[in-house]
């Protein structure tokens, strides 16, 4: 993307100003909270645990979201309205963690209104939504970091170095990506009648009215209008992986099998079953996500010539080709969204591109979306990793 002398110059003086002002008088990074859910409320405290952050302001389409929250901030400042948020002043950070059809125009206005962005995964729910979330950040200068937590976790970090980049592995061909769930159950029918105080409108946001459905408000990801469903939910953590490890390149082809296996006839319409094969330059990748009551171990196995590496979020296991070959094993305890975190918000003060920044991202988001459309089109999809198109039949 190119961006004229002028657009530069105003990169320049907007990042000297939001430096200016997160390194004031008072050191702190007033953070505001879109979507007060629970990943927002859970990701919103651990925020709170670094000594710069407060918390100034919380927005939700439920005020009763916004509860607990406030209980951690008595006298927080509460809006259903996003835009009234992002007018704030003392904001100087956005924490997304609305449903995934919002991500795309929250962190934009946000970025727009001059704040830095946090936006949970996915990045989006649409393809041509991440190149104008790219464009956004970088034509405002803002710090755009996706909730992709393994590019800043040591237990992905070290065995990236160690085994994959060492060349310890050796040509790696195929890469399994593995993360299942549980059965499902019945979509809920209660509330029958929305509360009162519930702006189901805002909620609708981008997408088509319908009327209040309880199941579409508390399990939205069941219904492709808000997400890609698993794919996006599971599957753009585990792509970002294996671009993470492999190179920032979109995939060749998706072919998806699967579908809705657990049929309770109410109205959803994403996937419970998702076996999604990627082809890329030299391998090819298998992402699963089904619905098991007793499922195998979440994480991805990279297979190579000299070994194998199986690595998930608190372990890793590297085991070397040939015999009696005794493997390199390491766990690591805890939560890896805190350095995540962490890096947004020493990226915010230096004003570098974050760990999960918006274009390594905008990548790694198009194989989940290109399943979602394989699996709507019931064909296989060969994409042009070049232009970024899909291509037709």
């Amino acid at each position: 993307m190119l961006i004229s002398r002028r657009e530069a110059a105003k990169i320049g003086a907007v990042t000297a100003v939001s430096y200016s002002r997160i390194q004031g008088a008072t050191g702190r990074v007033g953070l505001g909270v879109i979507g007060t859910g629970g990943r927002g409320t859970a990701v919103a405290r651990q925020f709170l645990e670094n000594p710069e952050v407060e918390l100034r302001a919380l927005c939700d389409v439920y005020p009763a979201r916004m509860a607990n929250l406030q209980k951690a901030a008595p006298g927080v400042k509460t809006f259903r309205d996003h835009r009234e948020l992002l007018a704030l002043k003392e904001v100087d950070a956005v924490l997304i963690g609305s449903p995934d059809h919002w991500h795309k125009d929250h962190a934009c206005d946000a970025m727009n209104a001059g704040k830095d962005v946090y936006c949970e995964k996915p990045m989006c729910r649409l393809r041509s939504e991440a190149p104008e979330m790219v464009r956004t950040a970088r034509v405002t200068g803002r710090i755009c970091q996706i909730g992709l937590q393994q590019r800043s976790g040591e237990i992905y970090i070290e065995p990236k170095e160690k085994f994959v980049a060492s060349g310890a592995i050796g040509r790696i061909s195929h890469i399994d990506a593995v993360w299942h769930a549980g059965v499902p159950g019945p979509l809920p029918k209660e509330p029958a009648v929305k509360p009162p105080d519930l702006d189901w409108i805002r909620f609708l946001g981008p997408v088509r009215y319908r009327d209040w459905v309880p199941g579409q408000y508390l399990n939205f990801r069941a219904f492709l209008d808000f997400n890609g469903g698993k794919l996006t939910d599971f599957g753009h953590h585990w792509m970002d992986v294996v671009h993470m490890y492999m190179g920032e390149r979109a995939a060749k082809s998706a072919d998806f099998a699967g579908g809705i296996y657990y049929n309770y006839n109410d109205g959803r319409n994403a996937p419970d079953t998702c076996n999604a094969l990627f082809e890329y330059d030299g391998f090819s990748v298998l992402f699963q996500s089904n619905a098991y009551g007793v499922a195998p171990e979440y994480g991805i196995t990279f297979y190579g010539d000299k070994g194998k590496l199986f690595v998930n979020r608190n372990r890793y296991e590297f085991t070397p080709a040939g015999r009696n070959a005794q493997p390199v094993t390491r766990s690591i305890p805890g939560d890896i969204t805190r350095d995540h975190i962490r890096n947004f918000l020493d990226c915010c003060k230096s004003r570098k591109l974050p760990n999960g920044d918006a274009g390594v991202a905008s990548i790694s988001i198009l194989p989940p979306l290109l399943a979602v459309q394989s699996y709507l089109e019931r064909r296989r999809l060969n994409f042009d990793p070049d232009w970024l198109e899909a291509l037709p039949l």
